[in-house]
């Protein structure tokens, strides 16, 4: 199985990703591996998942498993609850659901987004999102606005991408917009940190890319989307 199979373009934008991680890093003064390891992980996920790659589904369980770990350590529980209990749950569900629908190798079938799934999108999203605030208010999360914003982001992306619906991108390019700024609040704190902000940043710009390439290959798989 062919799993490095990387456009030229794609290289390009994974070596410039983790560069930028590593280097801001270094600069912050406060060079931290667990931060720098998880972002590359997290970078690494999403230059697959951009590709309809279910390896980068399995990226992605690890690089939230990590990730819940470092927001632990800031008290950030909306991100802990997100990631360990929310993310890297479903993206095992959604590697799993993507190797049961390819389209060629290493390329998952793209799904419509029907108005079923829409509607099952909007049933779960409140609900989740309103049991995950409370939670929050209750342990005192810090940043709680932010930090339900993400939640509620978070969920509708990671159930797009079970869905495997080309929307997945956008819902996560929100998200990346929030931790940008919620990690640049942290980073007040604690300069080891601009090295997550960074991570985020370089997430921002995969997923654009994502948003673009899956619609490329939607529009190469065609006729695919009305099964």
């Amino acid at each position: 199985m062919k799993i490095l199979n990387l456009s030229g373009f794609e290289k390009t934008l994974y070596a410039v990703s983790v560069s930028v991680i590593i280097i801001s890093s270094i600069l912050s003064g406060n060079f931290n591996a667990a931060n720098t390891l998880c972002s590359v992980l997290g970078a690494t996920a999403l230059i697959f998942v951009s590709k309809g790659n279910p390896i980068g589904q399995l990226f992605t369980v690890i690089f939230g498993i990590i990730y819940a770990i470092i927001s632990f350590r800031l008290r950030l529980l909306s991100e802990v609850i997100t990631y360990a209990g929310m993310t890297a749950p479903i993206a095992l569900i959604a590697f799993i659901t993507w190797l049961k629908n390819p389209y060629e190798k290493n390329e998952v079938k793209i799904a419509k987004l029907t108005k079923g799934k829409i509607i099952g999108l909007i049933a779960s999203a409140i609900p989740v999102t309103v049991l995950m605030c409370l939670l929050m208010l209750k342990l005192n999360t810090p940043y709680i606005v932010l930090s339900t914003v993400s939640i509620f982001t978070s969920y509708i992306a990671a159930y797009l991408t079970v869905c495997r619906s080309p929307y997945y991108a956008f819902g996560y390019s929100l998200n990346d917009i929030v931790l940008i700024i919620l990690w640049s609040l942290a980073a007040k704190k604690d300069l080891s940190y601009i090295s997550i902000v960074a991570c985020f940043v370089i997430f921002l710009a995969n997923d654009l890319y994502g948003l673009y390439n899956w619609e490329r290959l939607r529009k190469k798989q065609g006729i695919l989307l009305d099964k």
